[in-house]
């Protein structure tokens, strides 16, 4: 087996329309399609950043909450690159979105910062 690169991350979100507002009026992430599966009671809606598909953001019926955050065995966070966390997180806080303090990784000597999706889920900036 070869690994290519990640393809897609799935999240399943509590508020669909929340949460799909959060990711493409907050985040700016693109709508490629968006499919309700009757048969599931649920929406599916594709997303992209730029030119590359990656997240497909999911609803269901009562979902279980998220265990913990972010320790929770599993999917701790998704991470996001951007070239001036400053101007990010300046914008964030614009839109409404809360952030924690930017800090500096001990090992890369790189700035990143998290702030949570609206179901709690750990999102991380990174600054490259």
């Amino acid at each position: 087996m070869f690994l290519q690169a990640v393809h897609h991350i799935a999240v399943i979100c509590a508020d669909y329309q929340r949460s799909k507002a959060f990711y493409t009026d907050v985040l700016g992430l693109r709508i490629i399609r968006e499919i309700y599966r009757d048969e599931r009671d649920s929406w599916k809606l594709d997303l992209a950043l730029g030119d590359q598909y990656v997240i497909e953001l999911f609803s269901f019926p009562d979902p279980p909450p998220r265990a913990s955050r972010p320790e929770a065995c599993g999917l701790r966070h998704l991470a996001f690159a951007v070239n001036d966390i400053a101007a990010a997180v300046q914008e964030l806080h614009h839109k409404g979105v809360p952030t924690e303090t930017i800090r500096i990784d001990p090992y890369t000597g790189k700035r990143f910062t998290f702030f949570t999706d609206p179901d709690g889920l750990p999102l991380e900036l990174y600054e490259i």
